[in-house]
């Protein structure tokens, strides 16, 4: 017998950075979100994390998506940490995710300080692989883990989107 086939969703956001894909699942929790011109790296990481055997089908995102996204980018920067998420992954690459959703919007840290952080000092490397894996982009927000001299460092939407995000954050951030 085989196991049911997970039904999610494929929608449009539109955001100053582009228009992202989101995907959800029946219970409006955020799977995957990432940029439009990145969707090769997006169906990727959800075969990875979902399993080849999950259907993708257009349709809406889910409204608390598409109203905390809105939000964040209109300077409103914790709306994003009640975004209900679901992903695969090992254990640790979940752990390394929930980790990012705990550096405060407009802050960074190093892949050595995470891994620290995580009480695997020396797991740096494998940090920055998990931080790599991450499918949903900005709200897990990879995009604040820097070099540890505070350089940027890669970013699968890119630098310049990286650089936008945490200027936004800071920002916003000193304005509150």
């Amino acid at each position: 017998m085989s196991a049911a086939r997970e039904s999610l969703v494929l929608s449009r956001v539109p955001s100053p950075l582009g228009s992202l894909f989101a995907v959800s699942d029946a219970s409006g929790r955020l799977r995957a979100l990432d940029f439009e011109d990145c969707e090769p790296r997006l169906r990727r990481l959800l075969c990875a994390h979902c399993g080849a055997g999950a259907e993708l089908a257009p349709g809406p995102a889910p409204l608390t998506v598409v109203e905390s996204l809105g939000a964040f980018f209109r300077g409103d920067l914790c709306v994003l940490d009640a975004v209900p998420v679901r992903t695969g992954g090992t254990d640790f690459q979940r752990r390394v995710w929930a980790a990012l959703r705990e550096i405060p919007s407009g802050a960074t840290t190093s892949y050595g300080a995470l891994a620290r952080a995580l009480g695997k000092p020396t797991a740096y490397r494998a940090v920055g692989l998990a931080n790599g894996a991450n499918p949903i982009a900005i709200v897990v927000p990879c995009h604040r883990v820097v070099g540890a001299d505070g350089a940027l460092t890669g970013y699968a939407g890119g630098l310049a989107r990286k650089r936008w995000l945490l200027e936004h954050e800071q920002r916003w951030r000193h304005a509150a």
